[in-house]
C-alpha cells in the first residue's frame, strides 16, 4: 500500500444510506455492504486519493516515475487515509444503537464527509422505505446535532472542577487550557484561539460561560477543527434532485456533492475488468471490449450515463475527495527533488514524490515533513520550476517542485 498523507478523512451518517458503498468506490477495498442497520461496527480505514494534473505534464515532461502516489494518463493520484465509522442514530450522543463509541472512532478525523440519502428512502433508524419518505436536510441536521452534542458532552465533563483549576492559576491561558482539555479530539490550539475571537468568548471569564457560551463555542469549533463536506448519495434516484438542491439551500456554507457511490463503484469495476475505460473522477467513460458486456451489464452502464454522469457531470466520489482536502483543508501538493534541473531524486527518478501540505506552509516546515534533520539543519530551498532560492519563510505554492539544501552534506 502506497504511504498516505498525515490527513484522515470520517465518513459518518446513519445507517444504511451507502456510507460503506462510498467507502468501497472510493478505495476499492470491500466491505461488508448490507440494508440493514450496523453493518459496520468497527470502523473500516483505507486509503483514497486525490486527483490532480500531475505537475510533469505542466513542466512538459514525456513522464513521471510516481512512487509515493500513482500517475494515470497525466493525473496525478495522492493517497490520503479514509475511514468509514458505523451509522449513527438519533440520539448517538447518549449511546444510543453505540453511539458514544461509534463517535469516539472520529476523534483523529480532520475533515468528516457526511453521507445522506438524498433520496429520501431511508428512516431515522436506517430501515430502507420509498424514497421520498424522508427529508435529507432533516437528516443532515440531525447527524450534525449528534456531532455537536458528543462534543459538548466531552467539553461538559466535570466543567465546573476544570474552571476552578484554569482560573485558579491567575491569568489562565484560556486557549491552552481548552486545547489541552479537547486534545483527544485533534483540535489545536489556533483553532480554539480563532473560535474564541469569533464568538467573543475571549472576553468572558470560563466561570461566566453559560451552557448556551459552551454550545456555541463547540458548534463554532466544530466548523473549523471538524468541518463537513455533505454527500448527497443516491443522486441517480429521480426523488434526489430536488433535495440536492434544498440542501444546497439550506446548507449554503457547507459543500452539497451529488454522488452516486454505487455507480462509482459500478465504473471502478468495470474498468477494472478490462470492460471499460475510466479513470475515477472522469466526466465519462468508454467502452473497450463490449464482449466483457452481456446485455445487463450496459443497460446498468447507460443509466449511469444518463443518469449520473450527464446529469451531475461525474459520479461525485472523486469531487467529494478533492473538495474534502483542496478546499475545506486548503492543502496543497508539492514536489521534493534533488536535482533542480532534471526534476529527480538522488536514484535519478522523475518527480518521484509528492507531498500534501497546509497553504500556508513554509520551505523550513516542509523541509521537516522530509526529514527532521533537514529541517533542523536547513539553510535554504531551490525553487525548480523558476530556478530562484527561497528562504525558510518563503510560502510554499501548489504544484511547487522543491529541492532543500542543508548543512552537513544533507538535502
Amino acid at each position: 500500500m502506497l504511504e498516505a498523507s498525515n490527513v484522515l478523512i470520517g465518513v459518518v451518517g446513519k445507517t444504511n444510506v451507502g456510507k460503506s458503498t462510498f467507502f468501497s468506490a472510493a478505495t476499492e477495498i470491500d466491505v461488508q455492504i448490507d440494508n440493514r442497520p450496523f453493518t459496520t461496527i468497527e470502523p473500516n480505514l483505507g486509503v483514497t486519493y486525490v486527483r490532480k494534473r500531475c505537475v510533469h505534464v505542466k513542466l512538459g515532461l514525456p513522464k513521471c516515475d510516481a512512487s509515493n502516489s500513482l500517475c494515470i494518463e497525466g493525473f496525478r493520484y495522492i493517497p490520503v487515509k479514509i475511514m468509514d465509522v458505523a451509522g449513527l442514530v438519533p440520539d448517538a450522543h447518549k449511546g444510543r444503537g453505540l453511539g458514544n463509541q461509534f463517535l469516539d472512532h472520529l476523534r483523529r478525523a480532520d475533515v468528516l464527509l457526511l453521507v445522506v440519502d438524498a433520496s429520501g428512502a431511508t428512516s431515522p433508524e436506517g430501515v430502507p422505505v420509498s424514497p421520498g419518505s424522508f427529508d435529507p436536510v432533516e437528516e443532515a441536521k440531525s447527524m450534525i446535532r449528534e456531532i455537536e452534542e458528543w462534543m459538548f458532552s466531552i467539553i461538559k465533563k466535570d466543567w465546573e472542577k476544570f474552571v476552578r483549576g484554569a482560573e485558579s492559576s491567575g491569568v489562565p491561558d484560556v486557549a491552552g487550557l481548552l486545547a489541552q482539555r479537547l486534545s483527544g479530539l485533534s483540535v489545536r490550539k489556533s483553532h480554539i484561539a480563532t473560535v474564541l475571537e469569533n464568538t467573543g468568548l475571549s472576553n468572558k471569564k470560563l466561570s461566566s460561560w453559560s451552557d448556551e457560551d459552551l454550545r456555541l463555542f463547540i458548534s463554532q469549533l466544530r466548523r473549523v477543527a471538524k468541518p463537513i463536506v455533505i454527500v448527497a448519495n443516491k443522486a441517480d434516484v429521480p426523488e434526489a434532485e430536488d433535495n440536492i438542491k434544498r440542501l444546497k439551500r439550506e446548507f449554503e456554507n457547507v459543500p452539497v456533492i451529488p454522488t452516486s457511490a454505487a455507480s462509482e463503484l459500478i465504473l471502478r469495476k468495470a474498468a477494472k475488468a478490462g470492460a471499460i475505460r475510466y479513470r475515477p473522477g472522469d466526466k465519462t467513460f468508454e467502452i473497450k471490449n463490449p464482449s466483457k458486456l452481456d446485455s445487463k451489464q450496459r443497460k446498468v452502464l447507460d443509466a449511469i450515463m444518463e443518469r449520473v454522469l450527464k446529469k451531475w457531470g461525474s459520479t461525485g466520489v472523486q469531487e467529494v475527495i478533492n473538495k474534502a482536502i483542496l478546499d475545506v483543508l486548503n492543502m496543497i501538493s508539492v514536489y521534493p527533488v534533488d536535482d533542480v534541473n532534471k526534476f529527480t531524486d538522488s536514484k535519478g527518478r522523475v518527480l518521484p514524490d509528492v507531498v500534501l501540505v497546509p497553504k500556508g506552509t513554509t520551505a523550513r516546515e516542509f523541509a521537516y515533513k522530509i526529514h527532521t534533520d533537514l529541517g533542523r539543519t536547513f539553510l535554504y530551498a531551490i525553487n525548480a520550476i523558476t530556478k530562484q532560492r527561497v528562504g525558510e519563510s518563503y510560502e510554499l505554492k501548489d504544484d511547487d517542485v522543491i529541492k532543500v539544501v542543508a548543512a552537513a552534506g544533507r538535502r
